[in-house]
């Protein structure tokens, strides 16, 4: 409590966040109820999601390492289409949740069906690309045949839950933008048992599946994504009660608000996309650097993405909370109060997330079956990871959460063209192939964006030039 204390005074002698005039924290119990409900279920849904991937990656770890390399880079274009289909999510939410914020529903399934489109387009096109150039797509990260051999063998199949996926996370964020998040959960848990199931009985050949290896854990991904997408589509017509979806009304759209999602979506699904490129070319600067090193970045980025779950669930929290308070017409006073209160409790997450990742480490990597050079890599890439989340907590909700969320997002684009095109990326490829520095120094250069964009987060945020009406 005292470092808080120490920090509040810091922060009203130098007079940011207007707390010199104001109450630091919020007193609004329903502020904080909301914040934390969706906060909680968009972790819990993050943990599952991420508990999918842990467990792929310990059943393929037994089985192969080439497997479990080749899948994770596989992965990397699963991971560019996801930031890509998350970008138009994005858009629909900051729109949809300003409208939900004066109650208009109608706005928001047009908005909702117009985001429908651009992902099955996107959708298409990524399945057209992977299914007829697998093993092109995997040598864009590795030279190592036997990792792109098992790469590609399970791109060939895993394409055909591009669409479902593409679909299903849609609606999910069209629900998240009326406040609906429960049913995300829901959808995740069925998911993970549908998925650690048939990959135990197809990778490994149990109670009379065959043996498939890599094969059977894409095929396990393609019937979880099936069943993701039938629950999301029946809750949406016959259960949810706020929008009140019709079959008839998927086909419903309005150029006026398509040209506003344009608009909006736009610079969020370039920025995405272009950090889902960028952490493509990631994992190929290690990729090219050995296959332990593949193995080790697999399972050190599984580690974080169970541990970050509280700290990106509060970013779309804050996301939701921020456009619905500034559709509803909520004054500037009113929007700092919240603002200043979410930036303590981003604070307080990053500091538990870091501390939790950092004490977790040993006993996650000890569940991976591979060589020891891999689980000392692993190591020191988790340990690298429990410093940099504790910036990712504070600026990926900042940036990404409040200052998108309040309908600027143009800024994000910008910033991240920065810090990824211009710093990480070119300091990261020399201290590969330049300079022959050690795997865990270049690491480093990869992740350091994560604490450098705080600095820029803290000036941005409480300038509050980022705050937009957008509705009509």
């Amino acid at each position: 409590m005292a470092v808080f204390e120490a920090v509040i005074q810091f922060f009203r002698k130098n007079k940011i966040m207007g707390v010199e005039q104001m109450r630091f924290m919020s007193r609004d119990k329903q502020f904080y109820k909301t914040l934390l409900t969706l906060t909680c279920t968009i972790a819990l849904q993050n943990i599952v999601v991420n508990a999918v991937g842990l467990a792929d990656n310990v059943m393929l770890g037994g089985y192969s390492e080439a497997a479990l390399s080749g899948v994770s880079l596989a992965n990397q274009i699963q991971f560019v289409l996801q930031m890509v289909v998350l970008g138009l999510g994005e858009g629909l939410i900051i729109i949809g949740s300003q409208y939900w914020g004066k109650r208009e529903t109608l706005p928001i399934k047009k908005i909702i069906n117009t985001g429908l489109v651009f992902a099955v387009i996107t959708a298409l096109l990524f399945f057209v690309v992977v299914f007829s150039f697998p093993r092109w797509a995997m040598s864009l990260f590795t030279g190592d045949e036997a990792v792109i051999e098992q790469g590609a063998i399970y791109l060939k199949i895993v394409c055909f839950s591009y669409l479902f996926f593409c679909v299903t996370n849609t609606l999910l964020n069209g629900l998240k933008a009326v406040e609906t998040v429960k049913v995300g959960l829901l959808i995740s848990i069925v998911a993970l048992v549908v998925n650690v199931c048939l990959n135990y009985c197809l990778i490994f050949g149990r109670f009379g599946f065959p043996r498939m290896g890599t094969a059977g854990a894409a095929v396990a991904t393609l019937v979880s994504r099936i069943v993701e997408t039938l629950i999301v589509v029946t809750y949406c017509v016959w259960f949810d009660k706020k929008l009140r979806y019709k079959l008839r009304e998927l086909l419903m759209l309005d150029r006026t608000l398509v040209h506003d999602y344009i608009r909006v979506g736009t610079p969020v699904v370039l920025s995405n996309a272009m950090w889902g490129v960028a952490m493509g070319i990631q994992s190929s600067i290690l990729g090219h650097l050995g296959g332990p090193i593949i193995a080790a970045n697999a399972i050190a980025s599984n580690i974080f993405g169970v541990i970050s779950v509280a700290a990106y669930g509060c970013s779309g929290a804050s996301s939701v909370v921020i456009g619905k308070t500034i559709g509803s017409g909520a004054s500037m006073d009113k929007i700092k109060e919240y603002v200043r209160s979410m930036q303590i409790i981003f604070l307080c997450i990053g500091a538990l997330s870091g501390t939790a990742l950092f004490v977790a480490r040993d006993a996650i990597i000890a569940l991976f079956s591979v060589s020891g050079q891999t689980l000392v890599l692993a190591r020191q890439f988790a340990t690298v990871l429990s410093v940099t989340l504790m910036g990712t907590s504070y600026q990926v909700a900042c940036l990404t959460g409040i200052v998108r969320g309040g309908g600027d997002t143009k800024f994000v684009l910008y910033n991240d063209f920065i810090f990824m095109w211009c710093i990480v990326l070119p300091l990261s490829a020399m201290a590969a192939y330049w300079w022959n520095w050690p795997p865990a120094a270049v690491f480093i250069c990869l992740k350091c964006d994560q604490v450098l964009k705080c600095f820029v987060a803290v000036f941005k945020l409480n300038s509050y030039n980022w705050v937009r009406n957008l509705t009509r």
